[in-house]
């Protein structure tokens, strides 16, 4: 399914969003001209990407890692996951957390995050007297160990 990413360059030189394969989920994200900046370990920083968009209205931008840098250095989003709504029109940028051992640069026109388009459903909260059990319950961090899935387990010992 494609849709149209309308990007307006902030910065003379900037980057538009590409994937890199035709199988890509994401896009990569490039750091906007002129950025040059060193991140110390465990420090973080905002780094521009020179770019607005203008997701389509029942869309959400979700910006990820790259999993090249956060396994070879270390640098993961310091959020987790950047959340782009369908109503900002701001420049997009990429709050980075260096969780390696040693000092990274980031350099413009670099690829540093990528970003994602998906479908928003709308919830409606109800509150009602109770919730339809399941299997696991209320089960929640580690309840479905860690062992490895046999005969499509899904909840391992």
């Amino acid at each position: 399914m494609d849709c149209v990413l309308p990007c307006l360059p902030l910065a003379s030189g900037a980057s538009l969003p590409q994937y890199a394969t035709p199988g890509a989920a994401a896009m990569d994200l490039c750091a906007a001209p002129g950025v040059c900046l060193s991140l110390e370990p465990g420090r973080r920083a905002m780094v521009p990407t020179g770019l607005a968009v203008a997701v389509p209205e029942g869309y959400v931008g979700l910006i990820f890692a790259r999993s090249g840098l956060a396994a070879k250095q270390g640098l993961c989003l310091a959020n987790g996951v950047g959340v782009i709504d369908s109503d900002y029109r701001g420049e997009l940028c990429v709050a980075m957390l260096n969780l390696g051992d040693g000092v990274v640069t980031i350099r413009g026109g670099e690829r540093i995050a990528q970003l994602a388009l998906l479908p928003v459903c709308h919830a409606l909260p109800t509150p009602v007297d109770s919730l339809e059990p399941t299997l696991r319950g209320a089960g929640g961090f580690g309840s479905t160990g860690t062992g490895s899935l046999q005969g499509g387990d899904s909840h391992g010992v």
